[in-house]
C-alpha cells in the first residue's frame, strides 16, 4: 500500500446533521468546507491512500462528522478523536470510539496554567485508559508545555503519546536551540513518538521548507524513524502559497540525512503500526 498522511481535518457544511460546536461560526470557517474526497484529490497524487483524520476544533467533542467519513471509506481514513476530559466518563467516550476504530485523542492545554495543564483527574483516566486499551494521546501542545507531559509520561509508561507538529517549534518564526533539546529529550520516554507536520506554520513558512532541515534531523536522530511520522495537516497546508505535494516532498525527495528505509518509515510504516493495525 502507499503512503499514510498522519494528521488531516474534514468538515461539512451539512449544518442540520453535523452543527459546528457554540463559539464557532460556520462562515468564519476557511475553507468554507473541506471534504474527504477533496482531501483524496490532493493526496493520491502524491502517493497518499490512507489518511488519519484529527477530530476538527469545530465540533469538539462530537465526533460524529469523523466517525461517519470513517465508515463510508473502510480502511482509508482512521481518526483521532476529542473526548471531555472534565466530563462525568472520558474513559467511557474512549472505550466507545475506539469501538468505531479511534486509535488515538487530542490533548491540549485548556483553561489551566501550562505548568501544570495535564495533571487533572481527567486527563490522569485518558492516560490510564490509553494504556489499558492501547490508545494513544496526541498532545497539542508548545515546548513549555512538555515538563508537565513529562510528568505524565514518566507516572504512564505504557502510554503512547504522539506530539503533534514537531511541538510547534518555530511556530513564531524562531527555531530555539533550547525548545529543539526539550522535545529531543522526550525521546528517553520509549513510548513517545513525534508527527514531522505543518510545515507550512513553521520557521519561515515558505517551501520548499528546508528551513526545517536541522529541526527535523535532531528529531528523527532522537527518536528514530520507527517513532516519527509525516503527516501534512491539511487542509490548512492547501492554502495560501503552500501545497500538498510540497509537504511531502520534503520528506520524499529532501532531507539528504534520510535513507530511503527512513523515508518510508516516516512516511508510513509508523502510522501504519500505530492506527491501521489489525
Amino acid at each position: 500500500m502507499g503512503f499514510i498522511d498522519a494528521h488531516v481535518h474534514v468538515w461539512t457544511d451539512d449544518y442540520n446533521v453535523y452543527p459546528f460546536s457554540k463559539g464557532y461560526d460556520p462562515e468564519q470557517a476557511v475553507p468554507r468546507t473541506i471534504l474527504p474526497d477533496e482531501i483524496l484529490e490532493h493526496a493520491r497524487p502524491c502517493g497518499v491512500d490512507r489518511v488519519v483524520l484529527v477530530q476538527m476544533s469545530y465540533y469538539k467533542d462530537d465526533n460524529r462528522y469523523m466517525l461517519k467519513v470513517m465508515e463510508d471509506y473502510p480502511g482509508v481514513f482512521a481518526g483521532i478523536g476529542v473526548v471531555d476530559w472534565d466530563g462525568e466518563d472520558p474513559a467511557a467516550h474512549m472505550r466507545q470510539l475506539a469501538a468505531s476504530g479511534v486509535r488515538g485523542f487530542r490533548v491540549f492545554p485548556r483553561n489551566v496554567e501550562v505548568t501544570s495543564w495535564c495533571h487533572g483527574e481527567g486527563l490522569g483516566r485518558m492516560f490510564a485508559t490509553a494504556a489499558d486499551e492501547g490508545l494513544a494521546i496526541c498532545p497539542l501542545i508548545d515546548p513549555n508545555a512538555l515538563p508537565a507531559l513529562a510528568r505524565r509520561c514518566a507516572e504512564f509508561p505504557a502510554t503512547r503519546v504522539i506530539i503533534d507538529h514537531i511541538c510547534c517549534i518555530g511556530a513564531d518564526g524562531e527555531i530555539r536551540d533550547d525548545d529543539v533539546r526539550a522535545l529531543c529529550d522526550m525521546a528517553h520516554f520509549d513510548q513517545v513518538m513525534v508527527k514531522l507536520s505543518a510545515f507550512y506554520a513553521l520557521g519561515r513558512k515558505a517551501s520548499p521548507y528546508t528551513d526545517l532541515s536541522e529541526l527535523i534531523e535532531r528529531v528523527v536522530g532522537a527518536f528514530g524513524p520507527d517513532r516519527c511520522m509525516w503527516a501534512s495537516d491539511a487542509p490548512y497546508q492547501l492554502l495560501n502559497e503552500h501545497s500538498y505535494a510540497a509537504s511531502i516532498a520534503l520528506i520524499r525527495e529532501g532531507l539528504d540525512f534520510l535513507g530511503d528505509a527512513d523515508r518510508q518509515q516516516l512516511l508510513q510504516g509508523t502510522a501504519e503500526s500505530v492506527f491501521f493495525r489489525s
